[in-house]
């Protein structure tokens, strides 16, 4: 057998570029994009792919050149999945929430031929090219304006428009599929920039290979059906919307592009074009809350929602499935190319009870079809930790759906890739049927006497609680356990008294400690809670914990290394000295989810904005004083003011 070679007839490239061209041939009718009054077919959307990209093979744009797209969820960032890849070139589908500074660095780092930028971000790019260098051996790429399909508006002679170049497109070109194939399926598809979270974003490489195979992993993971009507909730820029946008067209469905991502718009789109799957962060799940209708969406199947990007807290999910919505869950990362874990269904688990289900359902899941091991490892022995569903470890995986490696970045790709594994960086275990569930990452894991405590169930516990709409929780330091948990919390609309604001949240944090002492061992429930209008989160709609451990730490005052620490209570009034750290709280999920409408001035992003007027920190109340030690120096320390809102913190109850 030896013998037998590969040849063309038997060995041809995977890439999910060949989704478009077989959605044409096998759903002539069926519907492609819907975007406002706009409407195509699979054809048209083949059609029109194929002029866009014989118009950048003219503008000499060849194997490995990469061009770069700034734009919402509209046709024009839809199409350009399959027209830039189509030319061999790689796509860059950068976040539109970043500021000027850092798309200036994106920029610089993958040095495009072309940038593609929707009208509304035009401003935005006229600063970015500010601090870009310009001399002979780094030119700026070439700009194409995005502006809407029915647009009047034309372009001047020396502008080029998104529109006219798919007028422009060769037809005689477009109609040879042969000139779009990809030659080696291992050629990068993507260049995807990380979220930068926890550092700098880094440039992740993903191949015709990787992402055919995560597209074709999503609709056996999701058992997504044929003609599937997905709604874009999720940004297409967020790891090519978990590679949903060759997932839709393989199953020939229908992409429902909506420019912003509002309660009004997801609820009408629902209604209107009959919506079968959507994607989204738990951020989503808010903005649903927060819109809800008085009755739960009238279907008689619910919306299938597949959420990722940060755990969603079991009373959260219980929330939306009761307004009409079906939420799996999934777990991926950038360097994964999509979703490499899903939480799939058991039948035998529908004879639990309902709150058993819920937590079953906040589980990672199982690795996908496409993933060739998943494994929790002991980060000291790298041995595999036991599948007893309790005992920690990192979060590994292997296959071919993983990323080439971090462009430009040989080191970082070494350490990702050390031991022959990407290591992932979340804590979690593994259960004895196989199913994987994260406890945290790795940098918010809480070490409070010498006890690991894992945030994300902490905040499971707050997001119980009646009169919680989200929860974040990290380390505080301590001066005797060295950590304890912090908790920001964002309570429901109504829930805050305007007329005697510091009263009323002097009665929140009071009850919400009381409330987790009462639901979860005493070590692991807060010492603090800070009230926020809203959490800072990245682009991604992930919240910035990083941020949030800067504020904690200067929520304690040093008095002095000998003796313990006093957590001062916090006025309204005072609290207005943490004014000075706003810059660390990022945009309101209200903004980074929805892009500011056009203005003839349009200014930048607010990205390092304040993400609220009013913050609100109140220190724990009701604790007894800390024996103090024999005092070994003369030294005056000023007392605490004796009044209810200043009492000395106290160790936890139950010592770790």
């Amino acid at each position: 057998m030896d013998n037998l070679e590969l040849c063309e007839a038997n060995n041809v490239p995977l890439t999910p570029i060949t989704f478009l061209k077989r959605a044409s041939e096998c759903y002539p009718n069926r519907t492609s994009i819907i975007y406002e009054q706009t409407r195509f077919t699979w054809p048209q959307t083949y059609d029109r792919c194929c002029r866009l990209a014989a118009f950048l093979l003219s503008l000499n744009i060849t194997r490995n050149d990469v061009v770069s797209i700034l734009a919402p969820n509209v046709p024009a960032m839809y199409e350009m999945h399959f027209a830039v890849p189509m030319t061999g070139a790689v796509l860059n589908p950068i976040n539109t929430r970043l500021d000027a500074k850092t798309i200036a660095v994106i920029l610089r780092h993958a040095q495009p031929k072309c940038l593609f930028v929707d009208y509304t971000f035009a401003p935005l790019i006229q600063e970015v090219l500010r601090l870009l260098p310009f001399d002979s051996s780094k030119l700026h790429p070439l700009i194409i304006s995005i502006n809407e399909i029915d647009s009047n508006t034309k372009p001047s002679s020396m502008e080029l428009d998104y529109e006219g170049l798919i007028r422009k497109g060769d037809p005689m070109l477009s109609s040879s599929a042969s000139l779009f194939r990809v030659r080696n399926e291992h050629d990068p598809i993507s260049l995807n920039y990380t979220s930068g979270t926890t550092s700098e974003p880094k440039g992740v490489v993903i191949s015709h290979r990787g992402a055919y195979l995560t597209a074709l992993s999503s609709i056996i993971g999701w058992e997504m059906g044929i003609c599937p009507v997905y709604l874009w909730t999720l940004p297409m820029f967020h790891a090519n919307g978990w590679t949903h946008t060759w997932s839709v067209a393989a199953r020939g469905g229908t992409n429902v592009c909506i420019r912003n991502v509002t309660a009004i718009e997801i609820y009408k789109n629902i209604e209107l074009h009959g919506v079968t799957h959507m994607s989204c962060v738990p951020t989503v799940f808010r903005i649903l809350l927060e819109g809800r209708r008085t009755e739960k969406l009238q279907r008689s199947t619910p919306v299938q929602v597949l959420t990722g990007g940060s755990s969603p807290p079991i009373a959260l999910v219980e929330k939306v499935e009761a307004l009409g919505f079906q939420v799996m869950h999934a777990y991926g990362l950038t360097e994964a190319s999509g979703a490499a874990l899903y939480c799939e269904w058991q039948d035998e688990w529908n004879m639990l009870p309902k709150q058993q289900q819920m937590k079953l359902k906040a589980r990672q899941g199982v690795r996908n079809i496409t993933l060739d091991e998943v494994d929790v490892k002991n980060t000291k022995t790298q041995e595999s930790v036991p599948r007893d569903g309790t005992t920690m470890g990192e979060i590994v995986i292997k296959g071919n759906i993983v990323m080439k490696g971090y462009l430009k970045n040989p080191k970082a790709t070494s350490e990702v890739f050390k031991h022959g594994w990407l290591n992932t960086g979340d804590i979690g275990v593994i259960h004895p049927d196989g199913h994987v569930e994260i406890k945290d990452r790795s940098k918010d894991i809480i070490i409070s006497g010498g006890e690991n405590i894992s945030s994300i169930e902490v905040e499971r516990v707050l997001y119980k609680h009646q009169k919680v709409l989200e929860a974040a929780v990290v380390a505080m330091p301590h001066p005797l356990w060295g950590e304890t948990p912090c908790a920001f919390v964002v309570l429901n609309h109504g829930e805050t008294n305007q007329e005697d604001r510091e009263k009323e949240f002097v009665t929140k944090e009071e009850d919400l400690i009381k409330y987790c002492r009462e639901n979860m061992p005493h070590f692991m429930c807060p010492r603090k809670v800070v009230f926020l209008e809203e959490l800072p989160k990245n682009g991604n709609g992930k919240i910035l914990k990083p941020n949030l451990r800067d504020i904690a730490k200067g929520l304690v005052d040093d008095e002095d290394e000998t003796r313990s620490k006093e957590v001062q209570g916090r006025s309204v009034n005072h609290i207005r000295a943490i004014e000075a750290i706003r810059p660390l709280l990022a945009d309101p999920p209200s903004q980074i989810l929805n892009p500011p409408p056009p203005s003839p001035v349009w200014p930048s992003p607010p990205c390092g904005s304040n993400i609220g007027s009013q913050v609100t920190a109140i220190g724990e109340k009701s604790c007894r004083q800390i024996p103090r030690p024999p005092k070994t120096k003369k030294k005056k320390t000023p007392k605490p003011l004796k009044t209810k809102k200043n009492k000395i913190s106290r160790p936890p109850a139950a010592i770790p």
